[in-house]
């Protein structure tokens, strides 16, 4: 149900999109700003990287020198009996001053003259006994001149010794290496299995509680944690004992990672942060080892704070029907973090601090009392929490004094601080790019727009039939949210295309909503029917425009009945299931006859709003038309517009195009003027219109 919550988001932009594919835009984390950093420290362990890179390179050094070792010598030299060499000498058919013989006395060498039948232009090499002086007769009695050279046994020895030599070396490099990792899987390469986690000494954790803002409960709630770090015997004294764990939970970009770090700020004590991914390596127990290796290395260090993000990646649920069986690396890792947080003593000044998007699917083992033992809710911030937030991050920047920041605030539900963030940067930058010295109330309304909905595409060509079908869809959403009650109050309407939409309409709730209310999901169900209604009477087709719209009225509808019990047929009964069954095929709590009942009532739901909303649109075209003329004429309009042309009253004020009209019809009159009057225009300089 909280998931789909977060999708139903109030601030509902209901619009016409260009085509019918749904929008593939990925959410995620926003980074943070200290995630990158590498701050140094006395306890820091050593990068592993570079010394897998040189196991792998020594592996392979091994494998070519084993096969040099194993390969025969190919010098170029044939090795010829004595008695073959002799008939070649006598023949003449060696090269005149090629016969060499070394100083050892036991080897002859000489090159083969090309005119031989045999071996013609080879080295040949022939060994001759030491000590013995028949080959030194046979020579002479051939009249074949040779000379001798000095050479020494050293280094043929050494050369035939090296690779020997060699592959014991690395034999004892890894033999040291497997000692120096502890023995531990992955010891062959080094470091493989220490942990990769990134350490922050005390002096650099400078974020605290005053750079938190908008979630005062969950500061409250670890403020014991940092007492615990600061005065550890104070909680001695009666007995008790302080969670070894803490869970922070909620959705992205809330501020957990923050959080985790201004607890360490706080408590004036070292940061150790590493993600669940981290962990995971293609080698079974590769994760283990990293684990005993960072709670070893935090113990040397306590008091300390181990944070440990995204823990879902580790941590999930184990015997789910993705398991295959067999010795996976993920429970490995999970049962040595399980491990090390039981062997916590009641005086260990280490607290482990996890987060995750997703903690419906931890493990129970994991957030049992003894490990992680208290849950902190980072929720999304309400509209003081937002007002605060903004403070926070206005701070960078300069803005004009007509910004209303509590404005800004009520317009942004369902925004997290990281989108906040992104809206303030966001707004800094549009208000450079248009050379202003302040960031104004309207640079903050395009960021917000931006960071929520995609870029505004003034520059795409659109046209004029399909401007018209947006104008109209449009209209139709924007008079139904005026006229019905219980809808949120709209805030503006466009068919300017920004993202996928070609147009939208934007609400502006007046109070944070964290519930549904039968009234209002009905009529935000007209709402999002008087789109298709608007354009099909205008144009007298349907297009894909309304995807978006079908989109959200069937998860409207289907939520109404599997989740919140609202549909008199099916009453007062969960259908949608608990989600914690992972297995492949999705199993039905319900059965066959009860789907059919969910599928009519889900259209009975839509088809009574389709049916309201025409009739309303009906009974009301004038205004409908009304809205649409003038979108067509300014492209933006505010409530206050929307209003004044329901009453019946004209806009009153001139669009971009009759501005631009007017200020060509003012030039030639001025140039006229000037070639009239010979006093005027000094220099043949043309004056500025006014």
């Amino acid at each position: 149900m909280k998931r789909l919550l977060s999708r139903l988001n109030p601030l509902a932009s209901v619009g016409r999109l260009a085509m019918a594919a749904p929008d593939n835009k990925p959410e995620g984390n926003q980074p943070d700003g200290n995630r990158g950093q590498r701050p140094g420290g006395p306890s820091m362990p050593p990068q592993s990287g570079n010394r897998q890179v040189m196991g792998w390179l020594v592996f392979a050094a091994v494998v070519v020198l084993i096969v040099l070792a194993l390969s025969p010598g190919r010098d170029g030299q044939q090795e010829l009996s004595w008695v073959d060499f002799r008939n070649l000498a006598q023949s003449k058919m060696l090269d005149e001053g090629s016969v060499i013989v070394n100083g050892a006395g036991n080897k002859v060498t000489a090159t083969v003259s090309k005119e031989s039948p045999l071996l013609p232009g080879k080295t040949v090499t022939v060994n001759v006994m030491e000590r013995q002086d028949y080959w030194v007769k046979d020579l002479e009695s051939a009249n074949v001149n040779f000379k001798k050279v000095e050479e020494s046994y050293w280094p043929v020895v050494l050369l035939q010794l090296l690779p020997v030599i060699l592959i014991i070396g690395i034999i004892w490099f890894i033999a040291r290496s497997m000692r120096g990792a502890g023995g531990g899987p992955g010891g062959m390469l080094g470091s493989f299995g220490k942990s990769r986690h990134r350490m922050q000494s005390k002096e650099n954790v400078k974020v605290t509680f005053g750079d938190v803002a908008g979630v005062d409960e969950a500061k409250e709630e670890v403020q014991e944690i940092v007492e615990f770090l600061k005065t550890p015997k104070r909680f001695s004294k009666l007995g008790g004992r302080i969670p070894r764990g803490v869970l922070l939970s909620g959705p992205p970009g809330c501020g957990k990672t923050l959080l985790a770090k201004a607890i360490a700020g706080e408590a004036d004590v070292p940061f150790f942060s590493i993600s669940g991914s981290d962990f995971v390596e293609m080698f079974v127990g590769v994760g283990a080892s990293r684990v005993r290796d960072l709670f070893k290395q935090a113990k040397e260090n306590s008091p300390c704070i181990i944070f440990l993000d995204e823990i879902d990646a580790v941590g999930r649920r184990r015997g789910g029907g993705f398991s295959s069986g067999g010795n996976d690396e993920r429970e490995q890792t999970l049962n040595a973090v399980l491990v090390e947080m039981d062997g916590f003593d009641a005086n260990t000044q280490v607290i482990v601090i996890a987060s995750t998007n997703r903690p419906d699917v931890l493990d129970p083992a994991l957030t049992r009392p003894g490990r992680f033992d208290r849950s902190v809710a980072v929720n999304l911030p309400d509209i003081v929490g937002r007002r605060q937030i903004l403070a926070v991050h206005a701070k960078k920047v300069k803005l004009s004094e007509d910004v209303d920041l509590e404005k800004v605030a009520r317009g942004t539900p369902m925004f997290s601080g990281a989108d906040l963030a992104a809206l303030i940067n966001e707004a800094a930058i549009i208000a450079t790019m248009a050379d202003k010295d302040f960031v104004e109330l309207a640079d903050l309304e395009e960021a917000r727009d931006k960071v929520r909905f995609g870029r505004a595409n003034k520059s795409r060509k659109i046209e004029q039939q399909e401007r018209v079908a947006t104008a109209y869809h449009e209209a139709g959403h924007a008079v139904l949210q005026m006229m019905l009650e219980h809808a949120d109050p709209l805030h503006k309407v466009t068919i300017i295309p920004r993202g996928q939409a070609m147009g939208a309409t934007f609400s502006l709730p007046e109070k944070d909503r964290y519930g549904y209310g039968r009234k209002h999901v009905l009529a935000t169900l007209r709402v999002l029917c008087g789109g298709r209604i608007a354009e099909e009477r205008k144009t007298s087709d349907i297009s894909s425009g309304a995807s978006m719209d079908i989109k959200m009225a069937t998860n409207y509808s289907r939520a109404m009945i599997l989740q919140w019990g609202m549909s008199s047929r099916l009453g007062f009964v969960n259908y949608s299931g608990n989600g914690e069954n992972e297995s492949i095929f999705a199993e039905k709590d319900y059965s066959p006859e009860t789907a059919r009942v969910i599928d009519e009532e889900t259209r009975q739901f839509i088809d009574d709003a389709y049916e309201d909303a025409r009739r309303m649109l009906d009974t009301n075209w004038e205004k409908v038309v009304a809205v649409a003329e003038a979108l067509l004429r300014y492209e933006t309009l505010q409530r206050d517009d929307v209003d004044r042309l329901m009453r019946g009253e004209q806009m009153g004020r001139p669009t971009v195009a009759d501005l631009l009209a007017a200020e060509s019809a003012r030039k030639p009159l001025q140039v006229e003027t000037q070639a009239d009057d010979p006093e005027a225009g000094l220099g043949g300089a043309i004056p500025t219109p006014a």
